[in-house]
Formats: C-alpha cells, structure tokens, sequence
C-alpha cells in the first residue's frame, strides 16, 4: 500500500460530480491536501452550507456542493474536494438559515460568500478597474502555492527603542509620475525605492492597508468634477489574509503574493523592518444597508458587536464594529496575525482604533481584555511589534493606559498635540513638552521609553508642510462639505492661509518644519515620520484625503530636489540619531537628564515661557534648545562635562549647509559658554 492510500487520499462519495470525503475542521479556509482541497468554514447557526466552485473569471458556477449533515462537527463544515484544478479554482459558500435581525441572523442562502480565511481573493485584479457587482460573489477566493523561495531571510529584531519608523502608503509611494519606477503604485514600484529609504535612513516602514479591499466601495463622489471618489487609504477590509491584488504589478496574474514576499525580503536585505497597519476594528460591509461579503452571511452574530435589537454597534465610526473579543472573532485575528508573520514575514502590526480590542459583546470597556492579552503572550507573536492606536470613535481614549501587558507600544497622541502647540507658540506647554521629550514616563511609567510612539504628523491628519501652510482643513473635495476630518490640528499658517510668494513667511514655515523634525528626532520614544514629510509634501490643506487617488495623495519625486535643503536635514538627524544611543535610551531618565532656560540651570516653567533646554548624558552629553518664542534669546550654556566643548550639530534658523553638520564634521561654538538662539528655532549641541 502506497503512502498515498494510507493517508486517506481518495473520495468515499460523490457530490455533483466531485469525489469528496469528510475534511478536517482545522485549519479554517482552503487548504491543499493529497489528491484534492479541504474546505472548511465556521457558522454557528447555519443550518446548511454548500461549497461554490468556479472556474476563474467564470460568471456562473461550475458546481455546488451540499455540505452532508455529517461532514459538520460542531459549527464546521468541512469537506475535501478531489479532482479540482488548483491553478484555474475560484470558490465560495453559500450558508442558509434564519433571517432574523432582531436576534442577530441575518442569513441568505442566495448569496455567494467570501471565505474569512481566503489567502488571495479575485476580483480586484488591477487598481481601478470597473467592478462587476452582478457576478456571484465579486470577491473570489483563490489557492496559494507556498512555494517562495525566502532564501535566508530572517528577522532582524530591531530593538524597538532603535526603530526610526516611516509611515507610507503603497500606491501613494510611486504612483506619481515623477516616481520613476517601472510599475507605479505598486509592491514591485516600493522596492525599487528601497534604495532612497536605505539613504534617508529609516530602518521600518509602516504600511498603511495592505490587506484586500475594494477601491470602488466609497459612494460619494467630487462635488466639482462628478468624478467617483475612491477608498483610497483601504481602511475597510475584504480580505484579512490576502494582499491586495491591486497593489501589485502581477495581480493580474494572480502572483501578489509573491510581489509582497519579494518586497518583504528586499527591505529585510536593506536592514528595514516591515509593520503593517492592521484594520480589526471594522470590516468593509458597514451597517444594515451595507453589502453582504462574508462575515453578515456566515455569522453575523458571532462576528458583529450587536445591540438588543441586533442593530450594529458603531464604535468605529463606519457602521459596524467587529466582536473582538468573542473567542471565535479571538482566533480569527490570531490565526491572521500568525499568517502574515509565519509567511510573509512581516515584522510587527499597529492596530487601526485598537481601544475598540478592549470592549466586550456590548461595547464596555475591559479591565483584562482577553484578546490583547493573548496577542502579547502568543508564542508566533513573540518577538513582533505590537502598536495600538490606543482611541476609537466613540470616545474611548487609552494613550497611556491601554493594557499593554508587558508588550504593547502606543501612538502616543498626546506627544503629537503637545509638540504642536509648542511650536505654535500657544501658551503653558512647556512643563508637558518636558514629559513629552523623554519619553512621557507621566504615561508609561513602568514600560519604558518604547512603549511612546512619538509623531507630529501621520496619514490622518496635515502633511508637516500643511500644519505650518494652513490654519484650518480644506476638505471640500472629499464631498463631505468640508465637515470630515479633525477641526482641533493646532496648526498655524505662518501668517497667510495656503500658497504664498512671501520669502519670509516661505523662510519661517521651514523653520517650523526643521524645529518639528529636530524635536521629534532628539526626543526618547519611537519616532515615526510620514512619508514625503522630508520633502515638504502638501495636500493643499486637505487632512483627511482618504478618498483622494490622485496629485493631491501621491507623493511628487520631483520635490526631492525642490526641497533639497529639508531632504538633507532630515537625513542628517536621523543620522545624528543613529550615531548617538543616548538619544534612544529604553529607560525613563533620571539625574541624566536637566532642565534649562535662558540662564544655565534655571528653566522657565511659567504659563508665559516659550522657551526649554534640556541637557543629556554623562560620558555623553547633547544639548537640545527649543525657542518657540518670536524674540531671540542669548543663553547661558551649561558647562559640558571636563575636557569636552560644546559643537553645533544643527541650528534650524542657519542657512544651509550651516543648518546641520553630519556626525564628526560639527564645528565648536566660537563662544563656549554662550549660544545665541534665534525666534522660533531649535538648536542641537554636542560636548566632544
């Protein structure tokens, strides 16, 4: 007997024309076995289920089998196929039973379903194309071949406290023109930027959605062209195992997985880890008006958050609120986490509205939520990066106190409002800046210095040239009449609103970009950057441009050499940061650390001061000053430590080159006791 027939390889009935056998429940979704494919799909109150098979593209079905009552254990149907051609299957379930809203069920056997665990789905081939609605089951599941060759591709395990992270999106990237890659707007089109991140010097991208979506799910359109907007960021998800099809130069050839794998392997080459912008909270079949693609089909009260009335709970601010923390919707986001880590190798995840992990069934708010626990003790997650944007929609606001566990990092928003209103000169924020620059132990007492992502600028929200360009949003393109995104940006246009020709509001509005930049990057914490930041990109005001696939998104490559000067003061501090660990240190600072005014020694900590300096180090030591005031000030420097002088390392006020001195090339002061600070600039000194 050959292994083969030992290892239950053949069919023991026939349905539709298909040899099949009773499958295994685990693994969930479509998986190859000998001979054939095992189906298997949770429903908990399905009272029937077939399996939809297609041949790819195909508008009707080639077959339907009827699960066999006694191929269900428990709340799984499963069965394995034989014959079926893997390269050419498209599938789908069809699950029927009550249709009772009121009590959460909401089943229609007439619809095709998505798998949940689909590794590739079809459908959304190639960005932009027209969808067809009319076909059963627009997004299709397809088989993967697991047959990338990793070569000796590993994680690099970057101490988080050693990340400078840069914050992109795929398409944006490279779509523009000016972009110069060979495929625009895709994961071949990033990798051959890897090169421009490796110079900047960032050593992790994170990635806004790169699972499935639907471009074309957005229904509102521009008010002034007609023109249809997209679902441009992909923050309501179809598939949460498969990348994006459209994101790849091969979709159209069902080849994105290994696109993504490719890219993956390319930045691991490069020193750069990958996280991935991860999307729980939410799926892409909104509230009761919204389409039926898997989950409301298959179980939706299993999957949903739902009222008394089997209403959806919308703490999410997009119609539905998924059931995180019900054990199946646990092992759902488990099983996914694990899939990206275990074959696409990616390096960590920040969760999308991650307070919305901590809520029960009924929306309250955990003390010990179960799944976040078992996020951060998963043995395939261990070394992974794990960062919560620690809010949600409803109002649940966890920076500092989301339950971390031991592993947890967060989007540290109160590091991003206290920066800005510093530089914009806004009264009493020095004493909290001082928290804010050494890793806000106010909020992470205990967890050190890493579990603080500290940013100025991210994808929702201003650009960093629009924070100091505008005082207010101009979101009217969205077709939202301007009521969508944050009104509260504590920006500042430098005194003209949008565009000007003023030299002198130009040279102050660079200034304020180098001061945010020089505090970000010699503060304690994760720094993140978004992308195009070093190249001064604009969004004409615009800080919600979610639906924006257009100029207004896509990063413009010809700013590289427009913003030459930026581009290389950025380069530089991220050097500067690299060069020097004290400024990464993964502990909260103690006598290390002193405060600083105009005289040496005696900060200001006034309502009324605008104005810190803050001392680093023993055998080290770097002295940053922060004058956020209009005046100039001459100040007292402390005295660096015996047989050492103070060197300039940047001055945002000076002309460049003179702005920043690459690390060994900094000039000492030609008074070592005395610096003058210009208005509304920042200084980085070095003893050596």
């Amino acid at each position: 007997m050959s292994t083969a027939d030992r290892i239950d390889a053949y069919p023991t009935r026939t349905i539709a024309g298909y040899g099949v056998r009773s499958g295994r429940p685990l693994p969930f979704g479509a998986t190859t076995v000998p001979g054939g494919v095992n189906f298997s799909v949770y429903s908990d109150r399905a009272t029937r289920m077939w399996l939809v098979l297609f041949e790819a593209g195909a508008p009707r079905p080639l077959a339907e089998l009827e699960f066999p009552a006694e191929f269900r254990t428990g709340s799984v149907f499963a069965m394995t196929v034989f014959g079926l051609d893997e390269e050419d299957l498209e599938y789908g379930f069809r699950a029927d039973g009550p249709f009772d809203p009121e009590h959460g069920d909401r089943f229609d056997a007439s619809r095709v379903l998505t798998d949940p665990y689909a590794r590739m789905i079809s459908g959304r081939d190639v960005w932009g194309s027209p969808p067809d609605r009319d076909r059963p089951c627009p997004y299709r599941p397809r088989l993967v071949r697991d047959d990338f060759d990793w070569g000796d591709d590993a994680p690099l395990r970057i101490p988080t406290e050693d990340l400078v992270v840069y914050e992109l999106h795929v398409r944006g990237f490279t779509r523009h023109p000016s972009s110069g890659v060979s495929a625009p707007g895709t994961f071949a089109g990033l990798r051959e930027k890897i090169p421009y991140l490796g110079e900047l010097g960032v050593n992790c991208v994170e990635l806004m959605p790169v699972f499935e979506f639907d471009e074309h799910g957005n229904p509102r359109r521009d008010p002034a062209t007609g023109a249809p907007l997209a679902d441009y960021w992909g923050y309501n998800t179809v598939g949460f195992f498969a990348p994006k099809a459209g994101y790849a130069a091969t979709g159209r050839f069902g080849m994105q997985a290994d696109e993504f794998k490719t890219l993956v392997k390319g930045l691991h080459a490069a020193g750069i880890e990958v996280i991935l912008d991860v999307v729980f909270n939410h799926t892409a079949e909104g509230n009761e008006q919204g389409p039926t693609i898997s989950f409301r089909g298959l179980d939706n009260a299993t999957y949903y958050m739902l009222t008394p009335e089997g209403h959806y709970y919308n703490f999410s601010g997009t119609g539905n609120t998924v059931n995180c923390n019900h054990p199946v919707v646990r092992d759902f986001i488990l099983d996914c986490l694990r899939h990206w880590v275990s074959e696409y190798h990616v390096d960590g995840f920040r969760f999308d509205l991650a307070a919305i992990l901590d809520r029960a069934p009924d929306g309250t708010p955990l003390a010990n939520p179960p799944l976040v626990e078992q996020l951060a003790h998963d043995p395939v997650l261990r070394h992974c990066k794990l960062i919560a944007e620690a809010w949600d929609a409803a109002g649940l606001y966890e920076v500092g106190s989301f339950p971390d566990y031991g592993r947890w990092a967060e989007w540290n928003g109160k590091y991003r409002d206290t920066v800005r209103r510093f530089l914009k000169g806004d009264e009493g924020t020095v004493g909290e800046l001082a928290t804010r620059l050494v890793g806000s132990p106010d909020l992470y007492s205990g967890r050190g210095t890493a579990a603080s992502v500290n940013f100025v600028t991210a994808h929702d929200g201003f650009t960093l040239h629009d924070l100091v360009a505008y005082d207010t949003k101009h979101n009217e393109a969205n077709g939202e009449g301007n009521a969508d995104g944050a009104n509260d940006n504590h920006s500042w246009n430098c005194g003209t609103e949008g565009p000007t020709g003023d030299p002198v509001i130009l040279r102050l509005r660079g200034r304020q970009m180098k001061n945010a930049l020089a505090i970000l990057l010699t503060s304690q914490g994760v720094p993140m950057l978004l992308a195009g930041d070093e190249l001064a990109r604009t969004q004409s005001g615009n800080n919600n441009t979610y639906c924006q696939d257009n100029e207004l998104s896509w990063l413009d490559w010809g700013l590289l050499e427009a913003n030459a000067e930026l581009h290389r003061f950025v380069r530089g501090l991220i050097a500067f940061r690299h060069a020097h660990p004290l400024l990464r240190g993964a502990d909260h600072p103690g006598s290390e650390v002193s405060w600083h005014g105009v005289r040496a020694g005696e900060p200001d900590w006034s309502p009324e001061s605008r104005l810190l300096a803050v001392l680093r180090g023993g055998d080290e030591q770097i002295y940053v000053v922060m004058n956020a005031h209009w005046e100039p000030h001459d100040l007292e420097l402390p005295q660096p430590r015996p047989g050492t002088a103070w060197h300039l390392v940047a001055d945002t006020a000076a002309d460049s080159p003179h702005d920043l001195h690459l690390p060994g090339t900094e000039p000492p002061l030609e008074d070592p006791g005395r610096y003058r600070i210009a208005p509304r600039s920042t200084a980085i000194l070095l003893a050596r």
